[in-house]
């Protein structure tokens, strides 16, 4: 069922209440095919709730959701043929091979033999599992068990992908060749609702939907929100940065600071006010001038800025 506007998923107005807690509260948001949707936040901010209404696991208290043309509310089933769901914790068999789990999810939806061996196939050969058909699950490694993952959900060839908080626990290599994966099926027009709390992975979606309690605070691609955020980023090298947190964080104008690898982030209101007194305060550690620098906020930078601050974006 295609959209004329060409959206794949749309949610209006969309609210859950657990008893007294409002978990997600009037979520709007549009995401097209070929894109990929961010829901990026901290753990309570309401991403996981979102995934499940959406896959039409719990039903809204209020609000519409309709994806590829079909209303998730009024039709959950018709809703289902058109999705696939990849839940943090995706239900493998760990006593079947990683063949017979496929086959296993191809059958629930009714895969003709011949179709789902090929797809299969491709699936395998394009998340490098290949060589592991007849590999039980449970001898697979994380990072492998979400590739397979991966590969049982998209074998019914679903035109809305989601996937809550995916790359949790795995690591760096093979969130890196999961994300791959994903590029190759935004180029096939598959849409994907993705949740995480990496906010480094933020910075690969198409646009994003940034979650505080339960609500949207700001939706945008990640450029466009990085190039609203007050003020500046200066970056502080420093062998041992963390004897340098409380220094600089009491500074007038400095907003915040905080560890980012090997140095420090501070963010600060007016560059040319506070630089003078972050140089003396590096002086008094015994680090030259170019030691701080200017540097383009990340996606962690804004999120952290701006709920410290409750700043709205211009």
């Amino acid at each position: 069922m295609d959209d004329p506007a060409g959206l794949a998923v749309s949610v209006r107005g969309v609210a859950k209440r657990f008893g007294n807690l409002l978990a997600v509260d009037q979520l709007s948001f549009e995401v097209k095919r070929g894109e990929i949707f961010g829901l990026v936040g901290p753990d309570g901010a309401g991403k996981t709730t979102s995934m499940r209404m959406l896959a039409s696991v719990m039903k809204p208290d209020t609000g519409s959701i309709c994806i590829d043309g079909v209303d998730v509310v009024k039709q959950p089933d018709l809703a289902k043929r058109h999705v696939s769901y990849m839940p943090q914790r995706f239900g493998l068999y760990e006593d079947l091979t990683v063949d017979e789990n496929i086959r296993f999810f191809a059958d629930l939806f009714e895969i003709p033999d011949i179709e789902w061996r090929e797809r299969s196939k491709l699936l395998l050969a394009a998340s490098g599992m290949a060589p592991f058909g007849g590999r039980l699950a449970g001898q697979l490694s994380g990072g492998m068990k979400q590739k397979l993952g991966l590969s049982c959900a998209l074998v019914h060839a679903p035109r809305v992908l989601l996937l809550d908080e995916p790359t949790t626990g795995v690591d760096p290599v093979s969130r890196r060749e999961f994300w791959q994966i994903l590029y190759s099926l935004r180029a096939q027009g598959v849409a994907m609702v993705i949740s995480t709390a990496y906010l480094d992975e933020a910075e690969r979606c198409d646009r994003l939907a940034l979650l505080n309690g339960g609500r949207v605070m700001y939706c945008d691609t990640p450029q466009r929100l990085k190039a609203g955020m007050p003020g500046t980023i200066l970056r502080v090298t420093a062998n041992d940065p963390r004897r340098l947190l409380d220094p600089l964080n009491s500074l007038e104008g400095v907003s915040g600071v905080m560890l980012v690898g090997d140095g420090l982030h501070l963010h600060v209101d007016d560059q040319a006010h506070c630089l003078p007194r972050i140089l003396n305060a590096l002086a008094v550690a015994g680090l030259a001038e170019d030691a701080v620098r200017p540097v383009e906020p990340t996606i962690e930078d804004l999120f952290v800025a701006l709920l410290e601050r409750k700043q709205v974006l211009p």
